[in-house]
């Protein structure tokens, strides 16, 4: 999916304001000539017609052709020069983003198999160092992995997975170290503290264990469209080349990811593509590992496997479009016949998830846009939801690894509220507080005010959208306004706090949600009606929502600014084309913005996949439809705001091509003389840069260009 995997959510602002309203033009900037890309035309063929891409050559799969990446130099020159007046804020915001992160942090303790788990930050880390203690918490401390070490003399460093041996003595993990998403899978002995010589390289990052504490199984990728699609296991002191398939996915429409049983009595090999699902299992104890259906793959139908006592506990959208909870004898699982209803589907709420315990369930549903928790006895008792305190929030399931626990983990979080991790007694109903975000530099939550309404759209459906502005605003119309959304995969964008943020609200922006069709807030008939043939209202939604806050008096009509990220990106894409007098600047990030192409190129990772969520443009409708909107096919002679857009140059999610040739093409064709910047970071993929402190200077370079283009950047 072309969305970010990564802890942190993307939150970034833009902005853009009259060159007049910035007072005399800084000489940097003055000097400063944005890169011409060449046009060197070429045809990209289809079944349904051949056209004209200008700048196709800036694609280079081995990223070293010296003209691409002189290219992409000069447009980081470009970049810098004319932000190089906005140095001094660019400090200041750092500084003050820093200065409300506890530095040196802890995350709550996890209790699994006899040990107590956590990660601990220091000062001036970039990556946290990985812990346990055996039993009590007042046990001697033992590392497992210093993140930081595995990171030394690497400009790129991210930890996948890391995975316990069923004995605890073994530590398998994962690390990325080109931001390309090719895992290399390493063991450490936790015994001796001796790193392992087994490796395997070019991998995903799931990983598991069998119960033999000697075998793990892998992903293996190919090297071409980096699609995970073999199986392998891997048994510890012999070479990665003899490691032996187990399974290999035929259908390159789906991924594939492993997973173990919570009661560790079971492997998973899970299958998914947009609209299918098939969960294989063995036992974790049989040295064959031999895999089986829990169901065979059908048509549109999803479903998500756990294991308890004699049955599987399964979440399934067959005949219950926002799905049900149903459990299934382990021994007939794949006769739906002796499936049993423990949460029967609802209309009105949408099951995303769920966490088994041996006395109760509890589930994560949306109901009213709002992600929520209830809980169920599995004595056929009553369930009753855990309460909120707020209008708009997010409760989200945690990690609670033991079946036999009487409280469960989740964490609570809203716009205002730091994210809050709770443990919950299921049988009493106590609420007792684990951790609370530290947020320094003297923030207080009573300083800000969050709310949830709905803005109605051309087509008279009511889109949600989460606000937050700080206290003392005023709806006169008169304030800046930072508006975001993602809108594709059934992705639900919840309203969380963001700690960079406060930087923009304490300068009087109001920041806002547009719950857009294409995302799953309101269940799965709100993701359906935002892919395929009906891509378009998500733009249109994102478009009425701004409307409506103008209109309103959240945002002053010549200080509106948009955001989004990935798939997120073509929103902003297709939204700037269209409404360019709208909005006073775009940030685009990692934007997939070259629609058509991409989708008719099967060597490009992600594409085999997602003809479920855009279409496959060999079909005549779909390249209609898909062409009708595509970001870079249909920029056009116009006006266009200022624009922040950025990539990563080892992108595998979306290609650093796509807004290269993007940016390359608007600068050939709007009428405008606002500025276009495009930042590529070098050394990264999609999720930008690795580490702790690298990220934050990113947003300090974001926030400064919003606040320069709103012309309040002092």
């Amino acid at each position: 999916m072309r969305h970010m995997r990564t802890a942190t959510r993307f939150f970034v602002s833009f902005g853009l304001a009259a060159l007049a309203a910035c007072g005399t033009v800084p000489p940097a900037r003055e000097a400063a000539a944005p890169p011409v890309a060449q046009v060197v035309p070429y045809e990209v063929k289809s079944p349904n017609g051949a056209r004209t891409d200008n700048y196709y050559w800036l694609r280079d799969d081995t990223r070293q052709s010296p003209a691409v990446l002189d290219y992409l130099r000069a447009e980081n020159a470009y970049a810098d020069a004319w932000l190089a007046p906005t140095k001094s804020l660019q400090d200041k915001l750092y500084r003050e983003i820093v200065g409300r992160l506890q530095e040196d942090d802890e995350t709550p303790p996890s209790y699994d198999n006899g040990y107590w788990y956590y990660a601990r930050f220091r000062k001036g880390q970039d990556y946290p160092v990985y812990l346990r203690r055996k039993g009590s918490l007042d046990a001697p401390e033992e590392t497992l992995l210093n993140a930081n070490t595995a990171a030394k003399g690497l400009a790129f460093s991210q930890v996948g997975a890391l995975q316990i041996s069923y004995d605890n003595t073994l530590l398998a993990y994962t690390q990325d170290t080109t931001g390309r998403r090719q895992y290399t899978l390493r063991f450490k002995d936790l015994r001796t503290g001796v790193t392992l010589r087994d490796r395997v390289e070019n991998v995903e990052p799931d990983i598991v264990w069998a119960n033999d504490n000697k075998t793990v199984l892998y992903v293996e990728k190919d090297p071409e469209t980096l699609l995970g699609y073999k199986v392998k296991k891997h048994v510890l002191g012999t070479g990665s080349a003899q490691d032996k398939l187990v399974y290999e996915e035929q259908d390159r429409s789906f991924y594939v990811g492993l997973a173990k049983s919570k009661s560790d009595n079971f492997l998973f090999i899970v299958l998914q593509s947009t609209l299918v699902s098939e969960w294989r299992y063995a036992d974790a104890d049989d040295p064959d590992l031999q895999f089986q259906p829990v169901l065979p793959r059908e048509p549109n139908h999803e479903y998500q496997v756990e294991h308890l006592g004699l049955d599987f506990v399964i979440r399934s959208n067959w005949q219950a479009r926002n799905f049900r909870i149903l459990r299934a004898p382990i021994h007939t699982s794949a006769d739906k016949r002796s499936w049993k209803i423990v949460v029967p589907h609802s209309s009105n709420a949408f099951i995303e998830g769920y966490e088994v315990f041996k006395s109760h369930l509890v589930v994560n549903e949306r109901s009213g846009g709002l992600l929520k928790l209830r809980v169920h006895p599995w004595d056929g008792g009553r369930s009753s939801p855990i309460a909120a305190d707020e209008p708009a929030y997010t409760a989200q399931l945690g990690s609670t690894p033991e079946l036999d626990s009487e409280w469960v983990r989740y964490s609570y979080t809203s716009l205002t509220t730091p994210v809050t991790v709770y443990d919950y007694n299921l049988r009493s109903g106590e609420r007792k507080l684990i951790k609370r975000q530290p947020v320094l530099g003297g923030f207080d939550p009573r300083n800000y005010v969050t709310e949830y309404l709905q803005a109605p759209a051309r087509d008279g459906t009511h889109v949600p959208v989460s606000l937050v502005y700080r206290k003392g605003f005023q709806r006169d119309g008169s304030a800046p306004l930072y508006q975001y959304a993602y809108g594709s995969y059934g992705y639900s964008e919840d309203p969380v706090f963001q700690l960079p943020a406060i930087s923009l609200l304490d300068r009087g922006f109001v920041y806002a949600i547009a719950h857009v069709r294409g995302g799953q807030e309101l269940g799965r008939a709100w993701y359906e009606d935002g892919k395929l043939l009906r891509k378009k209202n998500t733009f249109n939604d994102f478009i009425d929502v701004t409307e409506h806050l103008v209109r309103k008096g959240y945002a002053a009509r010549d200080k509106v600014f948009a955001m989004g990220g990935s798939a997120g990106g073509l929103l902003m894409g297709a939204v700037v084309n269209r409404r360019p007098d709208l909005y006073r600047g775009i940030v685009a990030h990692v934007p997939f913005v070259d629609v058509v192409t991409t989708m008719l190129d099967e060597s490009i990772p992600l594409t085999t996949n997602e003809f479920d969520e855009w279409g496959n443009p060999k079909r005549k409708a779909y390249y209609d439809y898909m062409l009708s909107y595509s970001p870079y096919d249909n920029v056009k002679a116009q006006n266009y705001p200022s624009m922040l857009v950025t990539t990563g140059l080892w992108d595998s999610q979306v290609q650093y091509y796509e807004p290269a040739k993007w940016v390359a093409r608007l600068r050939a064709t709007k009428t405008d003389a606002n500025p276009l910047l495009f930042h590529v970071n070098m050394e990264a993929g999609h999720g930008g840069k690795s580490g702790r402190y690298p990220r934050f200077r990113e947003k300090a370079l974001e926030y400064a260009f919003i606040l320069d283009r709103a012309g309040i950047a002092q």
